[in-house]
């Protein structure tokens, strides 16, 4: 009898171990979730989540499981898609579906609820997108050209004075376009304290914004434990994270809301929002927020992002000198040697535009996106993808797919070009560097402007050239990027110098 009820006992435990297993592997519509890493019972694949360069370890799963891979971490799905037409059938073709983002606890923990980057997909974050598009659709975007233009100058005289700390210049320029731009604030030196409220910002964002890189991401309720308990340390920063989100939505705001209701506040896409609100309507708080939300993503993403691609920009010229070269034959042909490259030479310049487009290809910013989440349950390519699902374009990924782009590895602008012009039936790397669906950047054509006006002013006066070792030998920076939500190239040195002496004179010339 006993041996009985011993073997019973067993084929019972097995048959709920089998229910455990097919659940694990099987969604609520009975159809296999897409595949994965095998997990373990409770934690799921908790321990195979990767916390750091996680799109390299997502590529490779890709070729092991597939374009879309599917891990479950205590209860809660994560789908990754690898490649351009997963990404384009779900989050793109569906995108009534997978607009929405998951407002975890990392973000509550970050303080970025004002930030409509990380906003669920609805009626408030739709607000906040129509708002940010009425001022930078590609129309109104043109009307910032001569602030561009004349930033981009600054940061010749910046390059001239002192070619040494180059990442520094193109930092403070960068960050004083935009500061300048959404707020009316102009910036004078590096010691502003905007730049450093906008610094510290992006740096908790790029601390806190790993998707799992902390266990409370998916234990919600570690957050209240104290900071001195083992593996908290995410508790220790958090208030800091929150102060630095504050600063950077509300310093800002605040100052230029202030100077225009004295009327003494300079024009400003902000002052814009105010006016026509004040036109509207009376000025109540919830559009208060709204500007107020709308105005700091401009400012911390739109700095961030661009000056990251900047830095890829002068890396890639010091270790390919061959690219810098054909610019330079281009900018000589079209732009001459008595002015400076203009907006107006743009269609000229195809091959600039092509070391723009491949900048944002060969080492895109922000590697693994903003996740998005499924609002209902969904079935793609026979798998169930659940509702509240996490989903990750991994641009990177796409972006370095030898299908689209062959030597991937490879900083090639040629890939673009046919017959001396930008081929169309080359994947415009925008279509994933800036995001996808509903969420793509609504920045983007500013931030495109700003880095083809950069990029063309400098490689027309400047060579730039590995620095040299005391034995005078070149020293050759290395391709790698950090880890974190952004994906900066490490740091590096190289040699900046004026090519000609007419080129040093359009420089001095510059006002």
């Amino acid at each position: 009898m006993a041996a009985y009820l011993d073997s019973s006992l067993a084929l019972f435990l097995a048959g709920v171990a089998l229910v455990v297993v097919l659940r694990f592997r099987r969604g609520a519509s009975g159809l296999p979730y897409p595949p994965g890493p095998k997990g373990w019972p409770i934690i799921g694949n908790l321990l195979d989540v990767p916390t750091s360069y996680p799109w390299l370890a997502y590529k490779e799963w890709s070729k092991r499981y597939g374009p879309i891979v599917h891990v479950k971490v205590l209860g809660q799905s994560i789908i990754i898609l690898n490649d351009a037409k997963a990404v384009s059938d779900l989050l793109e073709a569906r995108s009534a579906n997978y607009s929405s983002r998951e407002m975890g606890v990392m973000i509550s923990l970050l303080g970025l609820e004002w930030d409509p980057g990380f906003m669920p997909y609805g009626p408030k974050w739709r607000k906040h997108r129509r708002l940010i598009q009425q001022y930078f659709n590609p129309e109104p975007a043109k009307g910032y050209q001569s602030l561009q233009l004349k930033k981009a100058h600054h940061l010749l005289q910046h390059l001239r004075r002192d070619p040494a700390n180059f990442l520094h210049a193109v930092d403070f320029i960068v960050g004083s376009s935009i500061i300048e731009l959404v707020y009316g604030h102009v910036v004078k030196d590096a010691s502003d304290p905007y730049l450093e409220i906008v610094q510290k910002g992006t740096d908790a964002l790029n601390e806190g914004l790993v998707p799992g890189k902390f266990l409370v991401e998916f234990l919600p309720f570690l957050r209240h434990v104290p900071a001195w308990f083992p593996g908290a340390h995410f508790k220790r920063k958090a208030a800091q994270w929150q102060a630095d989100s504050k600063a950077m939505v509300e310093v800002p705001f605040n100052a230029t809301k202030g100077a225009f209701d004295r009327g003494l506040a300079i024009s400003s896409v902000v002052t814009q929002m105010l006016e026509q609100l004040r036109h509207d309507s009376d000025i109540r708080d919830e559009e208060l927020a709204v500007i107020r939300g709308s105005a700091g993503v401009m400012y911390g993403a739109g700095a961030e992002t661009t000056y990251i691609t900047i830095q890829v920009f002068f890396l890639t010229m010091v270790l390919y000198p061959e690219v810098q070269k054909k610019a330079q034959a281009e900018l000589e042909a079209v732009v001459g040697p008595s002015r400076l490259p203009e907006f107006s030479d743009r269609d000229a310049l195809p091959y600039v535009n092509a070391i723009v487009m491949e900048c944002m290809r060969w080492m895109p910013v922000i590697p693994l996106g903003v996740p998005h989440a499924s609002i209902s349950n969904d079935v793609y390519d026979g798998y169930h993808i659940p509702k509240g699902s996490v989903v990750i374009g991994n641009s990177w990924a796409i972006l370095h797919d030898s299908k689209d782009y062959p030597e991937p590895e490879v900083f090639k602008p040629e890939r673009f070009l046919k017959d001396g012009r930008l081929d169309p039936d080359v994947k415009d790397p925008s279509t994933a560097a800036f995001g996808f669906g509903r969420r793509i950047c609504p920045g983007r054509f500013f931030a495109d402007a700003t880095l083809y006006i950069n990029m063309a002013c400098i490689l027309h006066v400047f060579d730039i050239k590995p620095s040299l070792d005391e034995w005078g030998h070149p020293v050759l920076p290395e391709m790698k990027t950090a880890s974190g939500f952004f994906a900066p190239p490490l740091p590096f040195k190289c040699d900046i110098a004026a090519r000609s002496s007419s080129a040093e004179q359009l420089i001095e010339e510059l006002q």
